[in-house]
């Protein structure tokens, strides 16, 4: 009865459009109000939740991002990835995704990608005479790539739940990163030989180097953070502050396009940025220990044993519902009430946290793209001006390179572990 009562009003509140933190608060403490006991431990739970040093990071790479798109980082990365693959077939297509991986070495965000340089390389290929639909469906996708590649912000939120190295997390997300950006240009190659797309000469050396003098220091960027985690010298959340120092350190003295004007706007906006995630995560812990009240951790346990007890068919299981959730749940409350549920099952079959935390991310990644909550598909439509199911229509299509890349970290683990393992992060 209880369980019902929960999921039965989380699912109106959220279909009478309440925003979600407030649909998982409202829910649990509805439960908690037949338990008058625990009705006061509910701020201490919602607390809990976010007592976390790694959760620190989040604010750091909020504000990274905003830094970058707002001191002409991106427009440099643009420049820089269209002097090394815009005169391959697809052109600026290409560009788009190199420059997608460039950025998420940086900002740990596919939101961030979406609204920033994804906004300079849509303008970048309407006036090349590129199609909207490609020019969408190409943005977004490569969006996708930000929380794959460190750094990662929901890397971070999964190691803090699930009591993982956040830089073992973060190494494994290269190889699969990588892959996704290769699938993604196969998949551009494709669609400009289809339509026949306008293809940039190449550029000759000195242009290239030109484009990089001028991109180097945002350049460097993604190195800063790998080299200083894997060698110990800072931790992912300390990496996140020196991300944003650097960035500071770009806008004000190198580029000089930061204004204290526009900082005390980028501020204001990480301030009401990390609000958000933070109530959705103290939110989502108190309605994740609801869940674990009424058992649910157990009961999802055995339903999956009932399946299979291999770990590759448990985790292609798992894909479809992560899939299926990414429809209608914003990712980050998807990890918070789904990992402390699935993750002891997982473990007891021998399937590794790291390997675990990269899929599911991956996943709920790709729900960013899947209506109705797609959250990237929102921002899409406010920077193509484009209607929603038009964006819609535009992204389906390239969710197959994406899967495609899901489906192949799934079965085979080492894609995910190997760059960990060689660096010591998790044992071989």
């Amino acid at each position: 009865m209880e369980l019902i009562l929960l999921f039965g009003f989380w699912f109106f509140l959220m279909f009478i459009s309440v925003p979600i933190g407030f649909a998982m608060l409202i829910a649990a403490s509805a439960v908690l109000v037949v338990h008058q006991d625990v009705l006061l431990g509910i701020p201490q739970r919602m607390i809990a939740g976010t007592d976390s040093i790694p959760i620190l990071a989040v604010p750091f790479f909020v504000f990274a991002g905003l830094l970058m798109n707002s001191t002409g980082i991106t427009e440099r990365i643009f420049r820089f990835s269209q002097a090394l693959v815009g005169h391959i077939k697809g052109s600026l297509g290409h560009v788009n995704v190199l420059g997608s991986i460039i950025f998420a070495g940086m900002s740990g965000s596919g939101a961030a990608d979406t609204a920033g340089i994804g906004a300079i390389e849509l303008e970048a290929q309407r006036k090349a005479g590129f199609d909207d639909d490609f020019n969408v469906g190409v943005t977004l996708s490569s969006a996708t790539i930000g929380p794959i590649i460190p750094p990662s912000i929901p890397m971070v939120l999964y190691g803090t739940l699930a009591s993982t190295s956040v830089g073992a997390l973060f190494l494994g997300g290269v190889v699969p990163g990588l892959l996704m950006g290769g699938a993604l240009m196969v998949m551009v190659y494709w669609f400009a030989r289809r339509r026949n797309y306008p293809v940039f000469p190449r550029a000759a050396l000195r242009e290239v180097a030109v484009a990089t003098a001028k991109a180097f220091w945002a350049l460097i960027t993604p190195a800063i953070i790998l080299v200083g985690i894997t060698a110990g010298v800072f931790t992912p959340t300390e990496a996140a502050a020196v991300t944003v120092f650097y960035a500071l350190f770009l806008g004000v003295l190198v580029y000089r396009e930061l204004t204290l004007r526009k900082l005390r706007e980028l501020m204001v906006e990480t301030v009401e940025t990390t609000a958000v995630f933070i109530f959705i995560v103290a939110a989502a812990n108190l309605f994740g220990w609801v869940l674990a009240r009424q058992q649910i951790p157990q009961m999802a346990a055995a339903a999956l044993f009932s399946l299979s007890r291999d770990p590759v068919t448990i985790l292609l299981i798992l894909n479809v519902f992560l899939l299926l959730v990414g429809c209608v749940m914003e990712g980050l409350a998807a990890l918070i009430i789904l990992v402390p549920i699935l993750l002891p099952t997982l473990q007891e079959v021998g399937i590794s946290p790291v390997h675990f935390g990269v899929v599911a991310v991956l996943n709920l990644t790709i729900g960013a793209l899947t209506p109705p909550v797609g959250t990237y598909l929102y921002i899409m439509v406010r920077v193509a001006k484009m209607p929603f199911e038009a964006v819609v229509k535009a992204v389906l299509p390239w969710l197959i390179p994406l899967v495609v890349v899901l489906l192949l970290i799934t079965v085979f683990p080492g894609l995910v572990l190997w760059l960990p393992r060689l660096l010591g992060f998790i044992p071989a």
